[in-house]
C-alpha cells in the first residue's frame, strides 16, 4: 500500500500544479517555449495554452515572449512566475510532509519513501 496524490491550485478551472510548473521550469533551462514543449513531448499548442490559461487564472504574467525573427524568439519567466514557483514548492514540500505524516498515522509505514506521488522536479507531469 502507498501513498498517491496529485495537488493543483484553482481558480475558476484548474490554475496551476505540476504540469505548468514542469514547463516554466523547462522554459527556464531552454529560453523556450517550443523548446520546453519538446522536451515534455507536449504540442507546441497545448504548451502555450497551459501557460495562457496559468497566466488568466493566476492573474499574474508569466513570461516575457520574443516573437522569432532573424535572430529567433524566445521565452523568459518573469519575476512574478519565479516568486511564485518558489511558494509553490514550498508549499506542493510542506503539503508532501504532512500527507505522509497523516498516512503512516491511518495506515502505517508500507512503502511510505517511494510513495508514488507526483512532486515538482520529478518530471513526472
Amino acid at each position: 500500500m502507498k501513498l498517491a496524490y496529485r495537488l493543483w491550485i484553482e481558480s475558476d478551472g484548474k490554475a496551476f500544479g505540476v504540469g505548468p510548473y514542469e514547463l516554466l521550469k523547462f522554459i527556464e533551462k531552454t529560453g523556450s517555449l517550443f523548446q520546453a514543449a519538446q522536451e515534455m513531448h507536449l504540442s507546441y499548442r497545448k504548451a502555450w495554452d497551459l501557460i495562457s490559461k496559468s497566466e488568466k487564472r493566476l492573474g499574474i504574467t508569466l513570461l516575457y515572449r520574443k516573437v522569432g525573427g532573424v535572430s529567433g524568439g524566445g521565452s523568459t519567466l518573469t519575476q512574478e512566475a519565479k516568486d511564485f514557483m518558489k511558494r509553490y514548492e514550498a508549499f506542493h514540500a510542506e503539503a508532501k510532509e504532512s500527507l505522509l505524516s497523516l498516512f503512516e498515522k491511518y495506515f502505517g509505514t508500507e512503502d511510505l519513501p517511494g510513495n508514488g506521488s507526483t512532486t515538482p522536479g520529478s518530471n513526472k507531469a
